[in-house]
């Protein structure tokens, strides 16, 4: 398997040197996605709409990229404002609730913009050796939404 990149359109990737996603041989990181609505490039004020935006990018990136968010492994959230966590928590659960990955949350100074509340990142898992139809299969059926900076 080549190395791919995936983009989500946003023009920060190109000025900064970035992908949203790469896939490398059985591998693929998503980077820190921050919770633009990449389609008309608004970043809402609230940190609730600025998750679910983050997780619908990443969907999308995975699924680009032919996994699905049940293939998440890893998830790093970075949040502006500790007071944000039970927000965060509360739509990291409607979409990564039955898929569990091992996940960290901190709370840093800052991000990118000052109106950038929280960034997630996450890392698929690798393909299992004798396993490959099964995720083929699963690939197929994506769950939803996933993010980690490797």
């Amino acid at each position: 398997m080549s190395r791919r990149l995936i983009s989500s359109g946003s023009p920060f990737e190109k000025i900064a040197g970035y992908s949203r996603a790469v896939v490398d041989g059985e591998f693929c990181f998503v980077a820190g996605t921050t919770g633009y609505d990449y389609s008309t490039m608004i970043l809402p004020a609230d940190v609730t709409a600025q998750t679910r935006n983050c997780f619908k990018t990443i969907e999308s990136a995975l699924k680009e990229a032919g996994f699905a968010m049940a293939d998440i492994v890893r998830a790093t959230y970075y949040i502006t404002d500790a007071k944000d966590a039970d927000a965060v928590f509360a739509v990291c659960g409607e979409n990564l609730g039955d898929i569990r990955p091992a996940a960290t949350i901190l709370a840093v100074a800052g991000l990118y913009k000052p109106e950038m509340k929280i960034e997630i990142s996450c890392r698929r898992r690798p393909l299992q050796a004798g396993n490959e139809n099964r995720d083929r299969n699963h690939r197929e059926t994506p769950l939803g939404l996933t993010p980690t900076v490797a």
